[in-house]
């Protein structure tokens, strides 16, 4: 059981996300302010980035470089770049999305009632890249409260201890989170499906994952378009 965090360390895995990271980045910074009591520890793993990703990462935050275009060894890198102990809390977010102000406090406050870990959910940012149809099949197929059961790893917690007692994200190209969150279900974990502290996350279609958010919205393009009229 955490009944304390003494610090936290956030992972943002960024392919080619020179656009996007800074705002993601100044997101978190004010999620890191709202627990000035507690150390935050940002870091950035850019992974076979072709841009100025790497440009747009500040002095305070730590920066790994790798050359593996895999989403799960991205994470996985990230979370052992930096000491950890017991009391560490992890959390990930991705490249291209905006984190609540309150992101963190939620985690913490989850963290000191026992939650091993904190799974949260996303709110798209824009739709117009997307026909109309695709918009209103996600909100029909989505539960954003707590209680879902909806994995992304743009808003995803974990307590150090257990998540290094479960081996830690796998190196896996895509669904490198449903597999994590899976075997924490299998551990025992508790967990919190907290529908409280949705991240903004963009909508564009050439995303950077294969099997991302981006995919699973194609997906539901192409079941409206066989659909009949």
């Amino acid at each position: 059981m955490i009944v304390r965090v003494s610090d936290i360390v956030v992972v943002i895995p960024a392919h080619d996300e020179a656009g996007q990271l800074g705002g993601c980045l100044a997101s978190v910074a004010g999620a890191a302010d709202a627990v000035a009591q507690v150390p935050v520890q940002v870091v950035v793993v850019a992974d076979a980035c072709t841009d100025d990703t790497v440009t747009v990462v500040p002095p305070t935050v730590r920066l790994v470089q790798i050359d593996d275009r895999n989403v799960g060894v991205a994470r996985a890198r990230g979370f052992a770049a930096v000491p950890s102990s017991e009391h560490t809390w992890f959390a990930t977010t991705d490249g291209d999305s905006r984190v609540p102000a309150d992101w963190l406090t939620t985690h913490l406050r989850h963290a000191a009632t026992g939650v091993d870990a904190v799974i949260g959910t996303v709110e798209p940012d824009d739709w117009s890249d997307w026909p109309p149809a695709v918009a209103r099949r996600f909100r029909d197929d989505y539960h954003a409260r707590d209680g879902h059961r909806h994995v992304h790893g743009a808003n995803l917690g974990v307590a150090a201890s257990v998540y290094r007692a479960i081996g830690g994200f796998r190196g896996l190209v895509a669904h490198e989170d449903v597999d994590l969150v899976t075997r924490l279900v299998d551990h025992g974990a508790r967990l919190e499906w907290s529908g409280g502290i949705p991240v903004r996350t963009s909508t564009r279609s050439d995303g950077r994952a294969p099997g991302g958010f981006a995919g699973y919205l194609q997906s539901l393009a192409e079941d409206e378009i066989g659909r009949p009229a």
